[in-house]
């Protein structure tokens, strides 16, 4: 049996853990084996928190005065208390998980998040949530999308900038009168093809002549007549 001075020291510890926590579970448990109690404390630690077995006669002392004296109703009966001073949602999520995988064995009584009391069904709420490590990861990563975003835009920017000097720089030429960069001479046209002499007008048939030299007479026999 613990003396009177290792109770005292026991309730001191327990007393100065609470008051620098941020939250804390309070469950219950029954026909607990050794091994099932190991896993426990393992999940809390690697959450970051503290778990212990604790008389419920100590535990209502070291909460008075503190935000966890709300839930002193609950510190009956078997109990042990896991508590946290970082991510409380880390907590909430090992607490939740554990209490329903081995619901045979443990009962979630009541907590307090950052100065709230909590049931089972907040508790679940909570743990459904991000943790601080899950949101930094997701704030990264949008940052550096953005960035990766304002580093293209701002190589962008001067080759852009270069093309719109380029075309001010051309436009103001022309209206100057410098003549615009001669475009490549055409090629020559093709000579179209000679055209075939047409040819020559086809001698009047010898009748013609006939006629020609002729007509003198005709003129003359129509003089005559």
């Amino acid at each position: 049996m613990k003396s009177r001075e290792t109770k005292q020291n026991d309730l001191n510890a327990l007393a100065e853990s609470l008051k620098d926590s941020k939250s804390a579970m309070v469950v219950s448990f029954n026909s607990l084996t050794v091994q099932k109690d190991q896993e426990f404390r393992e999940q809390i630690r690697a959450a970051g928190g503290r778990y212990q077995v604790v008389k419920n006669t100590l535990a209502r002392i070291a909460v008075k005065g503190t935000p966890y004296e709300d839930v002193a109703g609950d510190l009956k009966g078997v109990t042990a208390l896991a508590w946290t001073s970082n991510d409380p949602v880390v907590l909430s999520k090992a607490v939740s998980k554990f209490v329903a995988d081995n619901a045979d064995h443990y009962t979630f009584k009541s907590g307090v998040v950052d100065g709230k009391v909590v049931d089972l069904a907040q508790l679940k709420t909570i743990a459904s949530l991000p943790s601080k490590e899950e949101l930094i990861s997701k704030l990264l990563y949008v940052l550096n999308a953005q960035a990766q975003r304002i580093v293209t835009v701002i190589n962008a920017v001067p080759r852009d900038l270069a093309i719109v000097i380029k075309q001010i720089g051309e436009q103001e030429g022309r209206a100057a009168g410098t003549p615009a960069p001669a475009a490549e001479a055409a090629p020559a046209a093709e000579e179209a093809p000679a055209v075939e002499a047409a040819p020559a007008a086809e001698e009047a048939p010898a009748e013609s002549e006939d006629v020609l030299e002729l007509a003198p007479e005709a003129a003359a026999e129509e003089k005559a007549e």
